[in-house]
């Protein structure tokens, strides 16, 4: 039985680091990718800007080289923004979509190429329930994520019949790295999330991970195509206000 090829980017930290452990106890060859070459033993770990698509078309040259194939690719890697609407420079915009809206596109492009070819293939985007809502001083973000939601769908309509099927995972707050340096900044804190989410705690990685699996084995989810699942406790259900919530513990 020839073994998947799972590619994972953002890889070195967070959601991309349990992704990647979760994809390999799951029997996949797992690919690598992040800013740095990431620390996680994978199959093959490369370092590179998924906004860049000179590294993309590297990246997928190596993938090519080495393994002949891709069945699973994860669009992990991201960047946060807490900044007024007024006050985010041109300059932290294009930052911020360049990373999580283009990379995506320029990743889902490149393998998406060989998927089609092959007639079989998952993508899965890590989106956020800031794809599905808005959040104040998260113009930026938001607006790359909602969009990533566009692209899903929009992939997931174009490919799906010609076997390659796009979906997005939508997490709340995660407890990463991304977390304590968006925290450090002031803009929030963990009582703010626990007391936001019907079931009272933050996501964990393996939250993620989990619903990352689902949707890129076909035995499980051959018939899923162009969803955003929410992976949020609850969070984009409950249109309740807080004191309410709280009252119910």
């Amino acid at each position: 039985m020839t073994t998947p090829v799972a590619v994972i980017t953002g890889a070195a930290q967070g959601i991309g680091r349990q992704v990647a452990r979760t994809l390999a106890e799951r029997g996949y060859a797992t690919v690598l990718t992040d800013l740095r070459e990431p620390e996680e033993s994978g199959a093959l770990t490369v370092a590179g800007d998924v906004s860049n698509p000179e590294d993309v078309a590297a990246l997928a040259r190596r993938v090519r080289d080495e393994f002949g194939r891709v069945d699973v690719l994860v669009n992990n890697a991201g960047v946060s923004l807490l900044q007024p609407a007024e006050e985010t420079t041109v300059e932290q915009w294009r930052r911020v979509l360049e990373v999580n809206l283009t990379g995506p596109f320029l990743l889902s492009q490149e393998f998406g190429r060989d998927m089609l070819a092959a007639g079989a293939g998952s993508i899965v985007n890590i989106a956020s329930v800031a794809g599905l809502q808005g959040f104040s001083d998260r113009a930026a973000y938001s607006t790359s994520k909602h969009g990533l939601i566009g692209l899903t769908r929009s992939l997931a309509a174009e490919w799906g019949g010609r076997g390659v099927r796009v979906n997005a995972v939508c997490p709340a707050w995660v407890k990463t790295e991304m977390d304590v340096a968006d925290q450090a900044d002031g803009g929030y804190t963990d009582d703010d999330i626990v007391g936001q989410v019907p079931m009272a705690r933050f996501a964990a990685p393996g939250d993620i991970a989990s619903a990352v699996a689902f949707l890129a084995d076909p035995a499980l989810s051959g018939y899923i195509n162009g969803v955003a699942l929410p992976v949020d406790g609850g969070w984009t259900s409950d249109g309740s206000w807080t004191s309410l919530r709280l009252r119910k513990r």
